[in-house]
């Protein structure tokens, strides 16, 4: 693929500079793995690190891409039990050499950014939201720890890891943030500032139905606590509607033992088959609070609306009113609901339903269209070209990048 950049000067000096790709581990395809897809698209001959990489399960096009892994590769069983080593990533990531490496961009939701650069490298940072399970979800994270041990251990390693992030974020030279959300929560908690550039969505490839939508509701997602299906799961049962689950996790098997005889388990499936489910549902239930959430946008570029926890990413993609509102905007895309209780969603599902043959599919899709993965790579490209020009470049004497003509 020919690398994206804004024009051709911009992309010819950028391609002269030794880039690395950083992401803390590529086990399976999900948000922050399609940035890294479209990173690995703009830098062609990038250099990739992980932690860790499932190769067996290594999808295109990053199958064909250098990449290279940590000393954790080695621990046997370590892809399906990666989680429990949480205290050797800090050694790891700092065993990387980056020296000669004019560039570095790291994706961070787990410990990508603690890795080490020289004064003549620059490292961006592109930031999913920092570490929630030592931050924002702490609690949920620590209280789901089975017996008194555990949760002893995981409040001793958390301590100390919470401890090794602040300090990694001062090795960070720019951040860049998912959503106004989680630049809110890098204020938060490593006292930085942060551009927002929302991440790639492949919105081309969702259509619209050229049918009227079947009767089920649909959940996509990882199936772990945070996520909150068991909220989805639970208001279907109560209501008697139709709930497709697509998605795996750790919580799989609690959430299918809560599942009543409306609601179907499919586990993982295949892209084609995820679209599929978009264009056929009534509308896609988004319950858990979310850093950005791809979802919403994939369903809304398929043009179904979305039901959803009116808090974190989502009020960023969809157009919707609170449950409690009894005016619903004519070019609303979804419906809020407030507290992350079954109550609060089952009111959300009955407010939809009243107002369902208000939204219209076309307006749907129309507002989630700049989303693109084309826009992603141009508002990267440029802030990419706005910062590197405070480093040493190989190319010397050269005009700073910034100040070229950019332009589509």
């Amino acid at each position: 693929m020919k690398p994206f950049f804004l024009n051709e000067s911009t992309s010819s000096v950028l391609q002269e500079l030794r880039v690395a790709i950083v992401h803390y581990w590529l086990l399976r395809r999900r948000g922050g793995e399609q940035v890294v897809e479209s990173l690995a698209e703009m830098f062609p001959n990038a250099d990739l690190f992980t932690l860790l990489v499932d190769r067996n399960a290594l999808w295109e096009p990053l199958r064909s891409r250098n990449i290279q892994t940590s000393f954790l590769q080695r621990i046997p069983g370590i892809v399906r039990h990666y989680q429990k080593f949480l205290a050797l990533c800090p050694l790891a990531l700092e065993s990387f050499n980056f020296d000669g490496y004019d560039l570095v961009i790291s994706s961070e939701s787990g410990p990508a950014k603690g890795i080490l650069t020289g004064t003549r490298t620059c490292h961006i940072c592109y930031c999913h939201t920092p570490m929630r399970y030592l931050w924002d979800k702490y609690f949920e994270y620590r209280d789901h720890c089975d017996g008194t041990i555990k949760r002893q251990a995981y409040s001793l390693i958390s301590h100390y890891m919470r401890l090794w992030d602040v300090t990694s974020a001062n090795r960070v030279d720019h951040f860049i943030a998912n959503s106004h959300n989680v630049a809110a929560r890098i204020q938060k908690t490593y006292r930085r500032a942060a551009r927002v550039i929302y991440p790639p969505v492949d919105v081309e490839q969702y259509k619209l139905a050229d049918r009227e939508p079947e009767d089920f509701y649909l959940v996509v997602s990882q199936l772990v606590v945070y996520k909150r299906v068991d909220l989805a799961v639970a208001a279907c049962n109560r209501l008697g509607r139709k709930l497709v689950v697509i998605g795996a996790g750790e919580e799989f098997e609690n959430i299918k033992k809560a599942a009543g005889p409306t609601v179907t388990m499919l586990g993982w499936q295949e892209s084609n088959i995820v679209r599929d489910y978009y264009q056929r549902c009534r509308a896609l239930i988004f319950p858990g609070q979310e850093d950005f959430g791809m979802t919403p946008v994939e369903a809304q570029a398929s043009g179904r609306p979305v039901i959803a926890f009116g808090h974190g990413g989502a009020r960023e993609t969809v157009d919707g009113n609170l449950v409690e509102d009894y005016s619903l905007e004519s070019d609303a895309t979804g419906i809020f609901f407030q507290e992350p209780s079954v109550d609060s969603l089952v009111a959300a599902i009955l407010r939809f339903e009243l107002n369902e043959k208000r939204f219209s599919p076309v307006r749907v899709r129309a507002h989630v269209q700049h989303f693109s993965t084309e826009r992603f790579k141009a508002e990267m490209a440029q802030f990419i070209a706005e910062k590197i020009d405070d480093f040493s470049s190989p190319l010397q004497p050269h005009t700073p990048i910034s100040r070229l003509c950019i332009s589509q």
